[in-house]
This record gives structure tokens, C-alpha cells and sequence, in this order.
């Protein structure tokens, strides 16, 4: 199943419990001691999600305090707000909605019935792809039995080589699923490009002996910040390499903002590092697609490709400008008024 054609498969990652913004950020506002978060709806509709309950009275706790919008829209089951964090995405490119309410509660059957309202709740929302993520497999399993599979597929993410995590290859044969895997292994992280592929070469092992077809695996590299370490990026794109040379049919991706946290400028390293991994070999990426537009990332796949003789006689890049000119033409076609006739 390819999901977006020849071009990137973008897995929208900002429909998480961690998701959080700063209570300065501008989106923030304070109308006469209410605080909430601005946004406009899909259909043009100024709104705002009430988050006073959550901020901190104490001026010294509420200065750097962080707002968890996601999850706090979840627990008010905001609507309005859930819509459009879900459509926005779709809106900006997203294929695959990740899903994760890890965060919401230290309680398992608490995890378990809010992952199961949340897949419930989105699939009443959007057609996309829903990814089921979770570092508890049984989590995931209770999303899984939420999931209507006659509305669509689900994701899994994601298996990789730690104790406990391979009973998810059989959840996803079961359930007719994509399957993310990470390259996180048996001691734990990755510490170079090495070890990350010999731990995605063991996911690839468990998926061969689960059979899951080759176009459902997602292969994650792990990127980690550079800030944190300097070699950490040449690790994430040369592992890249050497899984497209060893695996040309599977996908690789990566939760690739994550090479910015903590540094000035993200938007501009983030471009940089996913131009990077797409030359490597990167077809999918894992990304806010708002702050992050998917077509100037597709802009330079499909202009990389030519380039570099990927793709021969600029067949692909051809199709896609076409497909732009056509795209605009009925974009301008729906907003021009209609003509009166007598």
C-alpha cells in the first residue's frame, strides 16, 4: 500500500499528550484572568480552549510553566479543539495521525480507556490513518481493540528489540496493521550508526518471521539531538544509508525535530537534516507538518531525485510539477465567482 503516491509519507506527530506550549508563547492569552489558547477552526471561527484550571497561581511556577494542550483538551473532550488539531494536520500534509495518551494518566486501565475514547473519538473525525503509539504493548492493544477496521487501517508504533515489545509484530499481523520499528535494542538506546542497524536489522528479522509485508514496515533510525551530542546527526543519516542499500523496498523515517531541541533557528536545522535524510534515503517523515510544510520537503525530494539520476529523465519530477500546474488551476477555478447569467 503506498500511501501518498511517489511522493513522502508524512506522519503527523503533534496529537500526543506530551505536546506542549510555552505560556508566553502568543497563542496564549488572558482575557479579564481567564487563560486559553487562541486558534482559528477550520471554517474560519476565532475559539479558544480554557486552560485556567491547569496554570500555576504561583507567579514563580507560572513563568516558565508549560501548557500540555493536547492532553488537557482531551480531558475537557474539547471537540472543537480535537477537530482541529487532527484536520489541521491532515490539512498540512499528514497521511498517518500518531496517536499517544501516554501522558494522561500513571495508571494503565486509565491509559487503556482513554487510548480506546481517543481512537474512537478520531476515527469520528478523519479518514486518515491512525497510529496507535505507546510504551506500554497493552496500551496499544486496548487501541487496537477500539480501532473500526472497516474505516481504515491502523499504525503500531512501534516495535523494537526491547523485552516486551515483540508481541506487537503479532498484534499487527492480527490486525492487519503498518508497523513501526525503532532502533532501540536490547541494552537500551543506540549509541552510533552501527548499532542502530543492527537493531533494525533484528526488527526486520521479527517482522520476516511475523509476515509483515514488506510495504507496511517503517523503519526508525532514532534521531537524537545534536545539541546533546555533536555526532548524533551523522549517526541518524548514516544508519539511513546503509538500511535504504540493504532494504530498497522498506520505509525509513524519524522523529526528525528532534535534531534542533534546545538550539536557535529549528525551523532552519529542521530543513536541513530532513534534506539530508532524504538524500540518504529518508521517504517518510515523522513531523509537525504545520510548522513544517510537507510540499517544500517534496519540492526538494522530487528535484534531489532528478538531480542525482534517481530518477531517470525527471519522469517522477515531471508528474509531480503537473500535478502542482493542475492543482492550482482547480484551486483558482473553485474561487472564481460564478458568472450571472440573464
Amino acid at each position: 500500500m503506498k500511501i501518498a503516491g511517489d511522493g513522502l509519507v508524512i506522519i503527523g506527530e503533534n496529537f500526543n499528550a506530551t505536546r506542549k506550549i510555552k505560556i508566553t508563547s502568543p497563542k496564549v492569552i488572558d482575557q479579564g484572568g481567564k487563560v486559553g489558547i487562541g486558534y482559528t477552526d477550520l471554517d474560519g471561527n476565532k475559539r479558544v480552549l480554557d486552560v485556567t484550571k491547569i496554570i500555576p497561581d504561583d507567579p514563580n511556577k507560572r513563568a516558565g510553566f508549560m501548557i500540555p494542550h493536547i492532553a488537557e483538551a482531551c480531558r475537557q473532550k474539547d471537540m472543537n479543539y480535537i477537530s482541529w488539531a487532527i484536520k489541521n494536520q491532515e490539512k498540512h500534509g499528514a497521511h498517518i495521525i500518531d496517536l499517544c495518551v501516554d501522558e494522561m494518566s500513571v495508571y494503565p486501565e486509565e491509559r487503556k480507556e482513554w487510548i480506546r475514547w481517543l481512537v474512537k473519538t478520531a476515527q469520528g473525525i478523519t479518514s486518515s490513518i491512525l497510529s496507535i503509539d505507546s510504551s506500554d504493548p497493552e496500551t496499544i492493544r486496548a487501541g487496537l481493540e477500539a480501532h473500526d477496521s472497516s474505516k481504515g487501517r491502523p499504525a503500531i508504533n512501534s516495535v523494537n528489540l526491547e523485552d516486551g515489545r515483540q508481541v506487537l509484530v503479532d498484534m499487527a499481523k492480527e490486525r492487519n496493521a503498518i508497523l513501526f520499528a525503532n532502533a532501540s535494542g536490547t541494552k537500551g538506546m543506540p549509541q552510533n550508526e552501527v548499532q542502530r542497524v543492527e537493531n533494525l536489522v533484528g526488527c526486520m528479522d521479527l517482522m520476516d518471521k511475523g509476515g509483515i509485508a514488506m510495504d507496511d514496515r517503517y523503519l526508525d533510525p532514532l534521531v537524537f539531538p545534536i545539541g546533546a551530542g555533536p555526532d548524533f546527526g551523522r549517526h541518524y543519516i548514516d544508519a539511513v544509508a546503509a538500511i535504504r542499500k540493504m532494504y530498497p523496498e522498506v520505509h525509513i523515517f524519524g522523529g526528525h525535530s528532534n535534531v534542533s531541541f534546545g538550539l536557535p533557528e529549528r525551523k532552519t536545522l529542521n530543513f536541513t537534516f530532513v534534506a539530508l535524510s532524504i538524500i540518504a534515503g529518508c521517504d517518510s517523515l515523522m513531523i509537525d507538518p504545520i510548522m513544517n510544510p510537507s510540499k517544500e520537503f517534496n519540492d526538494f525530494m522530487f528535484a534531489a531525485n532528478a538531480l542525482t539520476g534517481k530518477d531517470e529523465y525527471s519522469v517522477k519530477y515531471l508528474k509531480y510539477q503537473r500535478g502542482l500546474i493542475a492543482a492550482a488551476k482547480k484551486a483558482a477555478a473553485a474561487a472564481k465567482p460564478a458568472v450571472a447569467t440573464a
